[in-house]
Formats: C-alpha cells, structure tokens, sequence
C-alpha cells in the first residue's frame, strides 16, 4: 500500500493508505498511537481495508520530526515516544487529522462517508474527533487524558464507542469513572470496559496484548463501522 501527501494548511505531510478490493467505500482515518505511523499502525490500515473501509494513517508528528516510526521494544524507543507526545501539539494534531478526514470523504476511492479510530493517543484524539469533527462515527482504544477533556462531550453528535482497559497503568480507576460518568448518559456513546486488561491490551506484539481481549473489540469496531458507515 501506498504512502501519500496530504496537503495541510500548515505545511504537506505523509499518510499511510491502505485501499479495500472494492471501491467506492467507507474511509476510516486512523490515529496513531506515540510510536509514529510505524508497522503496527500501517497493519491496523491494512486489516481495516481488508474489511472493506478506505484506511489512512497520516504522520501528526511531522512537525517535531517527520517519519518516526519506532516500537515499543527498547527503553530508548519508550523514551523517544514519551519525548514526542510531551512535544506533540494536540490542537494542531486535530487539525492534521480534520484535513485528512476531508482528503478522504473526497478520495477516488472513498463514497464520502468517513470515520475515525484511533490507540493510546489516538484514542484521546479519537474522542475529540468526535467533539470537535464531523467524523460520522469514532472508536477509541484505550485514550489517554480522556478525564481533562470532559467539558467537550456536549459537542458529541456523531456515535464514539470507547474501549477501555480497566487496569490501564496510565488511566487511574478515579479518570475512568469521572470518563464513564460523564459519558454514560448520552445515547450515542457506547463504552466497553475490559476488566482485566492493561494498556494496549490490542497492541500485537505489545506486553500487555491479549489476543481473546483485543478479537472481542475488533470485532466491536467492525460492527459499529458496519451500522454506521455501511448501512
């Protein structure tokens, strides 16, 4: 699949696209998570396209350093990505990923509904796809910094679905309550609470990744998209 050029109003940056075997489709904007547009996130495009959508994954890190791409295998990657998300400019972050999700509504290959999902980071952007876009529909995997972000949920007018991991080592039990508190009441948002999973529980490859766990909220994701981008 191919890396393409998104033409930004702050300057190009490169996205990762993955294209399904039948077009016109649905596109799915995928938000990466601090380890750049690396293979894990290029697999998630490609899986996703393999279940009919139109995926892309831009690099919302050009600005600090274009192109990261690295794991979470070494403490010095660790580092590395605890260093860009600290550098990582969350309003611009958003407007990158708005652009793109409008590079796809008006894609080729694309029918002009569109979607986002996005982990760890991505998951908080995610979410404020969903307050701050016209996303027809978001899922966030284990989002970060959920709780200081509430006074936004009023603006939610598309479905969100949440994934989240209830012994996740960087989401206290208070800010998944406040999160679940807040969210609970409003009818387009669907929350999934795994009980025994830690962060990035559906990261392949990852420490914590539980293959029973992670199946269970694919398989989620593809049927919201499916209600909500397809039918």
């Amino acid at each position: 699949m191919p890396d393409i050029t998104i033409e930004g109003p702050d300057g190009d940056f490169a996205a990762y696209l993955a294209l399904p075997s039948k077009t016109p489709a649905p596109a799915i904007l995928v938000a990466q998570e601090i380890f750049g547009v690396n293979q894990v996130m290029r697999d998630v495009c490609d899986w996703l396209a393999g279940e009919g959508y139109l995926a892309c994954c831009p690099d919302i890190f050009w600005r600090i350093e274009p192109g990261i791409q690295i794991t979470d295998k070494t403490d010095a990657e660790w580092k590395r990505a605890f260093e860009l998300f600290g550098l990582f400019d969350v309003d611009k972050g958003i407007g990158d990923l708005k652009t793109t999700l409008a590079h796809l509504r008006s894609h080729e290959a694309g029918n002009g509904k569109a979607g986002a999902i996005g982990y760890c980071l991505g998951g908080k952007l995610a979410y404020l796809m969903a307050t701050r876009s016209d996303a027809d529909a978001s899922v966030g995997y284990y989002g970060v910094g959920l709780a200081d972000l509430l006074d936004e949920a009023r603006a939610i007018d598309n479905p969100l679905m949440l994934h989240v991991a209830a012994k996740d080592q960087f989401v206290p039990p208070e800010q998944q309550e406040s999160v679940a508190a807040a969210l609970s009441c409003n009818p387009l948002v669907t929350l999934h609470d795994y009980s025994s999973q830690d962060h990035a529980f559906a990261r392949v490859g990852g420490q914590h990744y539980d293959r029973g766990a992670a199946d269970l909220a694919n398989k989620r994701t593809i049927d919201f998209f499916k209600e909500h981008l397809v039918t």
